[in-house]
């Protein structure tokens, strides 16, 4: 290896270092053996995470048992070749799960694994936000549309009737809702009271109550005293099959 790129450091010193410019046509076992190998050099490895889905391709995660390993192998190793690449080293944005269940135990573990699907289902919906506005922006105008719009104006076929544009009324899709404490649960079936809800809903962290709609069956509303209950309850109950055809019920966040 030869040091060819000193890389800059943006994150605070953590235990977990993240390396990027890898070589992506190299096989993930094989990527994960000589960066393994490299970065034992330093210090006691018991995590390495690389992926080949298209979004995590030419990076991995490397994390240390403590901050000074990870320190020595970002000093030593950054801007030296793997595979005709040089690597460039920065500390983790966050803890590595192998981080948190080492030093938190699990309890901290499940909180570190709730909070992080939260903000992954928050970015969903603001991305999924941003593709709405897009399907709403108007048009830049052309001059032929200025040409239009100074004769005058005729009667539209079909005035006064509803566009069938979905993009004119497009809203966020429920499952890329952002999470908030109260649950929309739908498809019950009919026979499930507010007992029958309490004792699935009510057996995770926080939760407050349930609240059925007199006027409609089959959907209710479930409350949590913060974010971590509900994302809870969300996981572990959408699909559920309940009733005597076991019929799926769909469980997302409320939409506000």
């Amino acid at each position: 290896m030869a040091a060819v790129v000193q890389g800059g450091i943006t994150q605070p010193p953590n235990s977990t270092v993240y390396v990027k410019n890898l070589e992506e046509r190299i096989k993930i076992d094989d990527l994960k053996e000589a960066l393994t190998e490299i970065f034992s050099e330093y210090g006691t490895v018991i995590d390495l995470i690389a992926k080949k889905n298209l979004k995590a391709r030419g990076q991995a995660f490397v994390v240390f048992d403590d901050v000074e390993s990870a320190a020595r192998a970002i000093k030593e190793v950054q801007g030296f070749e793997l595979f005709e690449k040089p690597m460039l080293l920065d500390y983790a944005k966050t803890r590595s799960d192998a981080t948190v269940q080492k030093d938190g135990g699990e309890e901290e573990f499940e909180l570190h694994k709730r909070r992080r699907l939260a903000e992954k289902e928050r970015k969903q919906a603001q991305q999924a936000a941003e593709e709405q506005k897009k399907l709403k922006r108007p048009a830049i105008p052309t001059a032929a549309d200025a040409a239009s719009s100074a004769r005058p104006a005729k009667a539209a076929r079909g005035a006064g009737l509803k566009s069938s544009n979905p993009a004119a009324g497009a809203v966020v899709p429920d499952e890329y809702l952002p999470p908030n404490k109260i649950l929309f649960v739908q498809n019950l079936p009919e026979d499930y009271d507010v007992d029958g809800l309490t004792q699935i809903f009510g057996r995770f962290e926080g939760f407050r109550e349930v609240r059925l709609v007199p006027t409609r069956n089959g959907i209710a509303f479930v409350e949590y005293e913060a974010e971590a209950g509900a994302i809870s309850a969300k996981e572990s109950t959408s699909g559920m099959g309940l009733g005597a055809e076991s019929k799926p019920i769909k469980v997302t966040y409320q939409r506000q």
